[in-house]
């Protein structure tokens, strides 16, 4: 367990924190006394947890829902932002899924085009829109969701899914470098086969029983496990000289 003021008038945001890792990163920021806006996916999409609920009735957190593959659905999470905070501390770009295993040869534009949009641009854009927001705090940390799919290259079905985890990847290393003297740290988080809904969608019960058994220690992941990783690299008294970094979350799936 983190201090429980280790980001205490600090302000966060939160993509994709509706369910799954980002949820779970979520609740960890605002145990640690953290501001938080969080993106909740689409409007209408789901119910959300009585911790997120409460939060916001406290003030403690704002929670927004915008649709990242509409043409507005950034810009609107952007306003949301800045009718909130004057500065952000910490941006966490997690929104983003498979949505779908489509052959290579069936693929549609159409599903290309949402999965680049998904997990690519919208990072991209989410993170062009708060740069001046994160330049105002001073000292800021940008933490990014990728997957061990950006270097496996995934499981059949996934490739485009796998080409834009690796894109944020190349993209997290050239902004550290462009950020560095702005104060701005750019890392990544990569989780393994973590046990979420997003594999209760895309992969079979025997599919994940087959990667439990290559796991060097012999499970799958949770979200608890990776949350972590996500207020290490955000806490300047943790992590104040990691930048540019891939953190994998895997229990040793990539030694070999």
């Amino acid at each position: 367990m983190f201090h429980p003021k280790l980001f205490e008038n600090r302000n966060v945001v939160i993509t994709g924190a509706g369910r799954g890792i980002g949820l779970e990163v979520a609740r960890q920021f605002l145990d640690c006394g953290a501001r938080v806006v969080a993106h909740v996916g689409r409007p209408g999409e789901r119910a959300l947890p009585d911790f997120l609920l409460e939060a916001e009735s406290e003030r403690r957190a704002a929670l927004v829902a915008a649709d990242f593959l509409s043409d507005e659905g950034v810009e609107n999470f952007a306003e949301a932002v800045e009718d909130r905070f004057d500065a952000v501390h910490v941006l966490v770009n997690n929104a983003g899924t498979m949505v779908g295993r489509f052959a290579a040869g069936d693929l549609t534009d159409d599903q290309y085009e949402t999965i680049v949009r998904l997990n690519q641009t919208s990072v991209v854009e989410v993170t062009r829109k708060l740069l001046p927001l994160l330049r105002a705090a001073g000292e800021a940390a940008i933490v990014n969701t990728v997957s061990i799919s950006a270097v496996t290259g995934g499981s059949p079905g996934s490739a485009v899914y796998s080409a834009s985890k690796a894109f944020v990847s190349t993209y997290s290393k050239a902004l550290a470098r462009e950020l560095a003297p702005d104060g701005i740290r750019v890392n990544c988080v990569s989780p393994g086969t973590i046990t979420t809904d997003f594999h209760e969608r895309y992969s079979t019960a025997e599919k994940l029983e087959q990667t439990r058994k290559s796991i060097p220690l012999q499970r799958l992941g949770t979200p608890e496990d990776c949350a972590p990783a996500y207020l290490f690299l955000a806490a300047a008294p943790l992590s104040s000289y990691i930048t540019g970094q891939v953190l994998e979350i895997n229990g040793g799936q990539l030694i070999c």
